[in-house]
């Protein structure tokens, strides 16, 4: 059944939307929910078809099948009507290099048909947030990197879209530059309420600043949803340092019901250490049992919480396996 309006508490939503472009299929049966108001990360490696996906959502590309709704239009034929309403930061930043950060943001403010008043009231405020007021007159050609980003960003939030596409927006970026920038977007969107839909193949980065994400690789959709709930879904890691892991002792403890898996190795300070890996929803209570009763000692047990950038190489391995093929 289509879905229709926008006003259904979904900024995006796609049925089995795909592009082949000749025989190369660079989304494949893509289905997404992407609720308004939150920060919604993209996230896959290089080629997964992350950008494809973006033009596709403008209307910037026709698909091959399937459908796609963007603010309550249909990508085919309202792709006018949402590009009026998104801001848009892909590979290019868009910024004049000639003209000052003042002059690059007057012209596009002109565009966007912001009366003069608001303009300078709008570019003000947005060129504070991101801490570039004081550079407003220099020259975009003498800004650095991690300038131009955020300058960048400033032009894309401009006309108050109600719906911000980012494509890698700190990808080239040093880790100081990167920080400085993630935590200005978030600041931004929850302030001016706009849905940010965020590509990237760093998933550290997603962790820390999306509600939803979505995991794809070639095109395909392999994990969906909260951090939690795909950390949730995923095994739980526990960290047991102590003294006598033999290891028959650790082959008991992999043979056990709650157990995918069991090995041992060194802790920081030498001494040995067990990382046991449980099914989702159990704990580590049994294993500790069994090391204890079988006269081994337990110094410590810690969570190991597997990481974003863990589970997507495990997605990875999973889909490959299934799939036959072999990793690059």
């Amino acid at each position: 059944m289509p879905v229709t309006s926008g006003g259904n508490g979904f900024a995006i939503q796609t049925r089995d939307l795909s592009r082949d472009f000749g025989s190369v299929r660079a989304v494949q049966d893509l289905t997404l929910d992407v609720p308004a108001g939150t920060i919604y990360g993209f996230l896959g490696p290089n080629g997964a078809g992350k950008t494809t996906t973006i033009r596709l959502l403008l209307g910037l590309l026709e698909p091959s099948g399937g459908e796609a709704w963007v603010l309550g239009h249909e990508v085919r034929t309202g792709s006018q009507e949402i590009r009026e309403q998104a801001g848009v930061l892909l590979e290019s930043d868009g910024l004049y290099t000639r003209l000052t950060a003042l002059q690059n943001l007057d012209y596009f403010g002109r565009i966007a048909r912001l009366s003069e008043p608001d303009r300078s009231r709008r570019i003000q405020d947005l060129l504070t947030a991101m801490d570039l007021w004081d550079r407003r007159e220099g020259r975009v050609s003498d800004f650095s990197k991690g300038m131009r980003q955020k300058l960048a960003l400033v032009r894309a939030f401009l006309s108050r879209p109600k719906l911000l596409f980012l494509d890698e927006p700190t990808s080239g970026l040093d880790t100081p530059s990167a920080v400085a920038l993630r935590r200005q977007l978030v600041a931004l969107a929850r302030d001016e309420g706009v849905t940010v839909f965020l590509t990237t193949h760093n998933l550290l980065e997603a962790e820390k600043v999306c509600d939803r994400v979505a995991v794809i690789r070639k095109g395909a959709l392999l994990a969906e949803g909260s951090p939690q709930e795909i950390h949730g879904g995923r095994s739980s890691r526990v960290a047991i340092d102590g003294e006598r892991f033999s290891a028959e002792l650790v082959g008991r403890v992999e043979r056990l019901p709650m157990v995918e898996s069991a090995v041992v190795e060194p802790a920081t300070d030498g001494s040995p250490r067990i990382l046991v890996d449980l099914k989702p929803g159990t704990d580590a209570r049994a294993v500790v049992r069994l090391l204890v009763e079988s006269g081994a000692e337990v110094a410590s047990v810690e969570t190991a919480r597997e990481s974003l950038e863990d589970i997507f190489l495990k997605l990875v391995e999973e889909e490959e396996a299934d799939t036959g093929e072999e990793s690059p």
